[in-house]
């Protein structure tokens, strides 16, 4: 086998005139990259600043902010492309097959994405709201494209795929603004009922933050007979902020309150009775 320096000499020449014939077309799309990000930092700012003067919602905010943002990015990879000397037809093919291929492997993402989507439409929730949901109580922080981020009671942030978010139930405490309070009571058998429920309504009516009419007064109803005590359901309505400290103060002020005037909060009681083989027998309770 000879070796054929003028060959190789050709080679290397024709491969670097491609690489001068290139360059520019590189240099060109470098150079659209970088102005494009800084294009694209420049809108984002604006479209911030935009709703930081409008009084729209946080959550249509961060969506639309966050599809500006994925769009104009999308659409700045076509021109780098492009001026890379890419055909538009070819592009417009690949990225057809492309799409196909990563629609079918990232599934789950576009469920998310058509989550984010509904839960913008129907707005079964809104940024602050306190939900529960996919066994997660927590205040809604940020709703973005493909997943919702709660902070839970104890401060630790929760991230929840829309997708699935957008098809299981929902509970959202804070949209109606007020909430029913119902607590249970238990006492003995052997106290007087209707003294128990005057003492624990005088004890829910002496509260300011307990609402009124138009609102349904606050109730006391028996609700079970229980093996070991009368069980009472004591119901109130208090606005969102006042719910939680006048659920405690309640419970209580009302343990203490019925224990002044002789009512007794049983715990569970069980009558055992045992016979042994003389045949005599004799009980003992639990």
């Amino acid at each position: 086998m000879n070796f054929d320096i003028t060959q190789y000499e050709d080679y290397a020449k024709q491969f670097g005139e491609k690489i001068i014939d290139f360059l520019p077309s590189l240099i060109g799309a470098i150079l659209t990259l970088v102005i494009g990000f800084w294009i694209i930092k420049v809108i984002n700012r604006l479209v911030k600043k935009f709703f930081d003067k409008k009084d729209y919602d946080l959550t249509l905010e961060k969506f639309i902010a966050d599809l500006i943002n994925w769009t104009l990015k999308i659409l700045l990879f076509v021109l780098v492309i492009t001026q890379l000397g890419v055909e538009s037809a070819s592009l417009v093919a690949v990225i057809g097959a492309a799409g196909l291929a990563v629609g079918l492997a990232l599934q789950g993402s576009l469920a998310n994405f058509a989550g984010g989507v509904l839960i913008l439409l129907l707005r079964p929730f809104k940024v602050g709201d306190w939900i529960s949901a996919q066994g997660v109580d927590g205040s809604v922080k940020e709703i973005s494209i493909f997943n919702t981020r709660l902070i839970t009671f104890g401060n630790q942030e929760a991230v929840i795929p829309n997708g699935k978010l957008s098809n299981d139930n929902i509970i959202n405490y804070t949209s109606q603004g007020i909430r029913r309070n119902a607590q249970t009571w238990g006492i003995s058998y052997d106290c007087d009922i209707k003294l128990a429920k005057e003492i624990l309504l005088k004890l829910v009516n002496e509260q300011d933050t307990v609402l009124h009419d138009p609102h349904p007064e606050p109730m006391i109803v028996v609700t079970e007979l229980a093996d070991s005590s009368v069980n009472m359901s004591l119901r109130f309505w208090a606005t969102n902020d006042d719910y939680w400290a006048l659920h405690w103060y309640v419970l209580e002020e009302g343990k203490r309150r019925l224990e002044e005037q002789g009512i007794v909060i049983p715990f569970p009681q069980r009558d055992v009775h045992v016979f042994n083989e003389s045949g005599a027998s004799f009980s003992a309770k639990q």
